[in-house]
């Protein structure tokens, strides 16, 4: 039996969803999609993305992938043309892709520092600026951006891309205060989550998972669309309508700031 999606607390919405092709950003995408948005899914590689928009279309939902790399500003400006045109709108920006290399601080190079920024911040960047004539048109549109606690915490080998992450808070309080007047709001997400990717480093490096799991007061990772998608989809309904500037630490009570 087909499993459906219900009217949920996203009918009727355009979600954008990039980096959607696996772990947070699949997740993300599922979760939107349970709750009614028609989402599109981006990334640079069109097999993962049709993968997970036949997953959404077997439940019952709406997607459509379009392939593009956020690091080239042309693909950008085309994805969030083509996510606009697919259903007449566009109400919610989920900018999740990220590429980074982890490093000691006297190893880093330009090179990595380039990547990080080009794929992250300014990525994120030139998504929201194309998006938001679409997003402010109903005067409801919302961001989320995900940051991490890699950056928040300072983790070793993390330098360029702590840098990347910590640079989209800053973009997204900006935002937050320019475009409220518009009725948009942005907000940041910073997800612990168990994906694949994050499982098979875990799995190679026994002593850290268990150093990573005792400073989890939860004990376990999130999983990327119960826990992270969720949350997201409380950050883009009007569950939350009166937050904005926010960054939330979801990542089971590991970073416990204040």
């Amino acid at each position: 039996m087909t499993e459906q999606a219900s009217p949920g607390r996203l009918a009727d919405k355009v979600a954008l969803v990039t980096g959607s092709g696996q772990g947070v950003g699949r997740g993300i995408a599922l979760a939107l999609a349970r709750e009614g948005a028609a989402v599109v899914l981006t990334g640079r590689r069109q097999e993962p993305l049709r993968d997970v928009a036949a997953e959404i279309d077997r439940r019952g939902g709406q997607a459509l992938a379009v392939v593009g790399d956020v690091s080239i500003r042309e693909d950008v400006e085309r994805v969030v043309a083509r996510a606009a045109q697919w259903r007449g709108r566009l109400d919610i920006l989920v900018n999740n892709a990220q590429s980074s290399v982890q490093r000691l601080l006297e190893e880093t190079s330009d090179e990595d520092v380039a990547t990080a920024y080009l794929s992250g911040p300014l990525a994120t960047l030139h998504c929201m600026q194309a998006a938001l004539p679409h997003l402010k048109e109903h005067g409801q549109g919302s961001i989320v951006n995900i940051g991490s606690s890699a950056a928040t915490l300072g983790r070793p080998e993390f330098g360029s891309y702590a840098m990347a992450k910590e640079a989209i808070r800053g973009l997204s309080r900006v935002a937050a205060r320019e475009w409220g007047r518009y009725g948009v709001r942005v907000n940041v997400l910073c997800p612990a989550a168990s994906t694949p990717a994050a499982d098979e480093y875990l799995a190679a490096n026994p002593k850290y998972r268990q150093e990573l799991m005792r400073e989890i007061p939860l004990g376990r990772l999130g999983d990327p669309e119960q826990d992270i998608g969720r949350a997201v989809v409380a950050l883009a309904s009007d569950d939350l309508a009166y937050l904005t500037g926010a960054t939330l630490m979801l990542e089971g009570g590991r970073t416990l700031l204040g």
